[in-house]
């Protein structure tokens, strides 16, 4: 697994766990007029977190950036 996809889990992990925290955290309360807005934005956040994560984890590899690393293994032809 490549480094951003690895990213791209820990992302989408934060992502959920954060909403799920402030979601246990605004349920034990009665402040809904503050926090349906401010949970509105929270899972907007997240949400866009969340795909960037996905995104970055299903990304497959630069194909360029493998072809560099094969001309740079071949030893110079004369």
């Amino acid at each position: 697994m490549e480094r951003s996809q690895s990213i791209g889990m820990i992302l989408m992990a934060v992502s959920g766990l954060q909403l799920l925290v402030f979601t246990l955290g605004m349920l034990r309360k009665s402040y809904l007029a503050v926090a349906l807005p401010v949970f509105a934005a929270t899972a907007g956040i997240s949400a866009l977190l969340f795909w960037i994560g996905y995104t970055m984890a299903n990304m497959e590899p630069d194909l360029s950036e493998l072809d560099l690393e094969e001309e740079d293994s071949e030893p110079p032809t004369t």
